[in-house]
């Protein structure tokens, strides 16, 4: 192993990524417009800001004037209430690019990166009717779908595309179905 090898390894240890790991794929092109609308949670990774979530969760999508999307998640909480949350997406790249950031922290505060997260689309139906959004480390993961429940066998299938495309399936929470 030669010094930028080793120096690659450590980093991709540092941020929780095993430097075997191949670069996440994400699909061609998004269309954004046609991407909008409402998307049920199916299933997802365990993450930090969905830990009080104790049932389906929802997210709304609405393109806005200045090309940015207005973000709206809501979930269910242990006491019968919805936990909202507003936040904002910008498309990182070209006009079809799947790659996009999101930001749920004060608008005042979009100047600083670490605001940001990436949402990308590592797979989608043809016809817009399930999605698989993650991030380039593989540590966030959500299956959505435009209704509540996905065919047993559809789910099936994409959760061996996941694994086909290295994702660990075993921690999955699913909630929509």
């Amino acid at each position: 192993m030669n010094l930028r090898q080793l120096f690659a390894s450590i980093a991709f240890l540092a941020i929780g990524v095993s430097a075997d790991a191949q670069p996440l794929p994400t699909i061609a092109s998004l269309d954004v417009p046609r991407y909008m609308g409402t998307w049920y949670e199916i299933a997802r990774l365990p993450n930090r800001f969905q830990q009080k979530c104790v049932g389906q969760s929802r997210a709304d999508y609405q393109l806005q004037d200045d090309g940015s999307v207005l973000v709206i998640n809501r979930c269910p909480l242990v006491n019968g209430e919805m936990e909202v949350a507003v936040g904002q997406a910008r498309q990182i790249g070209g006009p079809t690019s799947p790659k996009l950031q999101v930001r749920f922290a004060p608008r005042w505060l979009s100047f600083i990166p670490a605001v940001w997260g990436d949402y990308w689309v590592v797979d989608i139906d043809e016809a817009y009717q399930w999605v698989i959004v993650s991030e380039p480390n593989r540590q966030f993961l959500w299956i959505l779908a435009r209704q509540p429940r996905l065919a047993d066998e559809s789910l099936r299938e994409l959760l061996l595309r996941l694994r086909q495309s290295g994702f660990s399936t075993a921690g999955l929470q699913i909630s929509g179905q």
